[in-house]
This record gives structure tokens, sequence and C-alpha cells, in this order.
């Protein structure tokens, strides 16, 4: 990789939506992404991370996903799955650690029977905020 990673765009899920609301920047803290109906559920999943190559990969095998459809809140414009559980980085001004490789869930079969098969190892990781603040779009990612 030449050019750190960054932020390409920023969701949170609404109650009772099923899409999700593209944000120019999200408050984290150490239960998740504030205003996000997922906000402070499980300690282990708080904050979803995916790369660009997610979707590059769902394109390639004939599936077209706009961005936010494999449910992350951050979207990176590079693969950084090479991050482990325990691994900390920096997005803006937040420090978060990777607290699980991202499981794939049934809601992916839903849009595409071959999805899970095919993001298998890609989908990204859920991490958690050790310190509070403010992320947003364009944001280098330090790893």
């Amino acid at each position: 990789m030449s050019a750190k990673p960054r932020v390409l765009a920023l969701f949170i899920s609404v109650d009772n939506e099923k899409k999700r609301a593209d944000k120019e920047k999200l408050e984290l803290d150490e239960k998740g992404v504030l205003e996000d109906k997922f906000y402070a559920k499980n300690a282990n999943r708080l904050i979803l991370i995916t790369s660009a190559t997610a979707y590059a990969l769902a394109k390639s095998s004939g599936v077209e996903l706009e961005y936010g459809g494999l449910g992350e809140n951050v979207l990176v414009d590079q693969n950084i799955n090479q991050l482990v559980t325990g691994d900390r980085f920096k997005i803006g001004e937040v420090l978060l650690e990777v607290t699980q490789n991202c499981t794939l869930c049934n809601g992916l079969s839903v849009i595409d029977p071959r999805l899970p098969e095919i993001l298998k190892n890609d989908r990204g990781f859920f991490a958690k905020a050790i310190t509070n603040g403010i992320v947003k779009k364009d944001d280098i990612i330090i790893m």
C-alpha cells in the first residue's frame, strides 16, 4: 500500500428502516456509534469496518451492491483485513481496537445466496472505540 487508507463513507442503521443512513461524520464511544440502532447492544460487534475491496469482490462475482449494503459503519478505500483481534488503529481522532472478524450473517444470503461464500474472509471486522471522538469522511487510517 503506497497511500494510507482513508474513510470513503460512513453509515448508521436507523430504527424501523432497512436502508442505511449515509453520514458525514460518526460520533464513537465505548458503546459504539451514537445514533446507530445497534448502539450498546453487543460489546464485540459495536463498529463494523468494511473495505471497498469487499464490494469489488461481490461485483466481480456478479453481485452489485450500493455502499452501506454490507451493513458497515465505516467504509475504507483499501483492504485493511490484515488487522486481527486485539490490534489497535486510529481513524481521525479515535483509537479503535479490533474485537472480531466479521462473521457472515443470514442477511447477506437474503441479498444474494452467493454473498456469504464470496465474502467469507473479506467482509471486514468489528472494532470498539478505545477513545471517544469523531470519525469523518476522508479521515486517514493509521495502523
